[in-house]
C-alpha cells in the first residue's frame, strides 16, 4: 500500500502583467495653453510642472516654442475633445496629417 502524494496542478492563475500604457495624446483635463505638457504628464507619469519647466528651458535655448507648436498639432485630443479655437485647428490639421498618411 504505497500512498502516492498528489502532484501540484499547473496554475490556472494567471499573473497580472504590466499595465497598459495611455495613449499619448493632450490633457483635456491638466491644460495651461494647449494640453500638451499634461499630455507628456499623463503618458510618462512624470509631474506636469517638470514638463513645463523643460518646456521653458527649451523655449529659452530655442527650439522650445517650434517643438511645443508641432507637438500641438501631431499630439491627438484628449478623452475630453478640444477646448477653444486653437484646440479644433489644431485638430483639424492633425486629421489633415493622419488623413494624407493612410
Amino acid at each position: 500500500m504505497t500512498s502516492a502524494t498528489p502532484s501540484p496542478s499547473p496554475s490556472t492563475e494567471q499573473t497580472p502583467g504590466p499595465l497598459p500604457r495611455p495613449q499619448l495624446r493632450r490633457s483635456g483635463t491638466d491644460s495651461m495653453l494647449g494640453g500638451v505638457c499634461g499630455g507628456l504628464a499623463e503618458y510618462s507619469g512624470i509631474d506636469p510642472v517638470l514638463w513645463r519647466v523643460g518646456m521653458v528651458a527649451l523655449t529659452l535655448l530655442g527650439p522650445g516654442v517650434i517643438v511645443y507648436l508641432l507637438l500641438w498639432v501631431l499630439m491627438p485630443t484628449g478623452p475630453a475633445g478640444p477646448q477653444g479655437p486653437l484646440d479644433r485647428l489644431a485638430d483639424r490639421l492633425h486629421g489633415d496629417l493622419v488623413d494624407r498618411r493612410g
